[in-house]
């Protein structure tokens, strides 16, 4: 199949390489504000070149990757569904909710599938996880764990534009928190703090965050997140039920060191970035989306599930700032 790819920045250009690995993928057609970013990957994958996000949609792909600045995708979104391409969109679907539930109802009714980025669903570890708690190997849940830990904040441009570190860190264990255990969040209370970078405090943000998250059958669910883990890049959760406890992430490379005498566990070198951690779950996710073009499967993750655990991120923002509990049902209604 041929694919088009809208972004070519980190992210975009490490979906271009591995969809050019992919046996499903015949042909890449690639555009990008910065006409340098096109050119290079023109020549890494062979792609064809387009001048603007309406040419690829019109040069004959099978489906579409955005992977563009997060501003233009409820617009790029929107195109790509009224030209019925296929869209696999790298989350959030919009920088606001507002914007986010508007692309819903725009598109609501298209039989044109839209696949939304959260690649931990396409983790081995994750996987496994979702396998044993709907198995009921755990029997009842009545604790959830999940971490992520960067090695460095990211760049002040970033760190003003992003919206907060509950929406486009903590997103991520919120949705794999739902998708895990298959429930939904009623309640939160978020905490933070700033220790850290000082551009990260004058944005408004806060650099290390914990939330204790209720679902909708009694769990509880504890969320921590910082930019600023030296070892490395952190990703794991804890599930412990009343027959069974397992751990996603517990192996070689995860970035603790242990003080324990004479434990050598983890012995391999810690993970150090996001792609390195989740390489497979990228080549996962988007031979997912060429199944979703094929027509041989469902989206794995509808706008719909994006949109839930981004109002599990509006109200971590709205507890932090405002010291409360904070349940989904008042920022739904805000």
């Amino acid at each position: 199949m041929r694919i088009g790819i809208l972004g070519l920045g980190r992210i975009g250009a490490f979906h271009a390489e591995t969809l050019f690995g992919l046996d499903a993928v015949e042909s890449l057609v690639v555009a990008d504000p910065y006409a340098e970013a096109a050119k290079t990957a023109a020549e890494r994958f062979g792609a064809d070149v387009a001048d603007s996000p309406e040419a690829v949609l019109a040069a004959g792909v099978d489906g579409v990757v955005i992977a563009a600045a997060t501003d233009a995708h409820p617009g790029l979104i929107r195109s790509a569904v009224e030209s019925g391409v296929p869209v696999f969109c790298e989350k959030p679907v919009a920088r606001t909710m507002t914007e986010g539930v508007a692309v819903l109802d725009a598109v609501r009714g298209s039989a044109v599938p839209i696949q939304i980025g959260y690649n931990r669903r396409f983790d081995a570890g994750f996987a496994a996880a979702r396998a044993a708690v709907r198995a009921g190997e755990l029997g009842k849940l009545h604790t959830v764990r999940s971490t992520t830990l960067d090695p460095a904040p990211p760049p002040a441009a970033y760190v003003a534009a992003s919206g907060g570190i509950f929406r486009d860190c903590s997103v991520h264990d919120f949705d794999i928190i739902r998708w895990v255990t298959g429930r939904e969040v009623t309640e939160v209370y978020a905490v933070g703090g700033n220790r850290g970078a000082d551009y990260i405090r004058e944005a408004g943000d806060a650099d290390t965050t914990g939330a204790v998250l209720t679902l909708d059958d009694g769990t509880i669910a504890v969320v921590s997140n910082s930019r600023h883990n030296a070892r490395g890049y952190d990703v794991r959760m804890e599930l412990h039920g009343f027959t069974d406890s397992i751990a996603v992430g517990l192996e070689d490379k995860l970035p603790l060191r242990s003080v324990e005498p004479g434990v050598t566990f983890p012995a391999g070198v810690p993970h150090d970035f996001f792609m390195d951690r989740f390489t497979a779950a990228y080549r996962a996710e988007l031979t997912a989306f060429t199944e979703v073009v094929a027509g041989s499967r469902p989206s794995p993750c509808t706008i719909e599930d994006a949109l839930e655990a981004g109002w599990i991120a509006e109200a971590c923002t709205l507890s932090l700032h405002e010291h409360r509990p904070v349940t989904i049902a008042e920022v739904r209604s805000s």
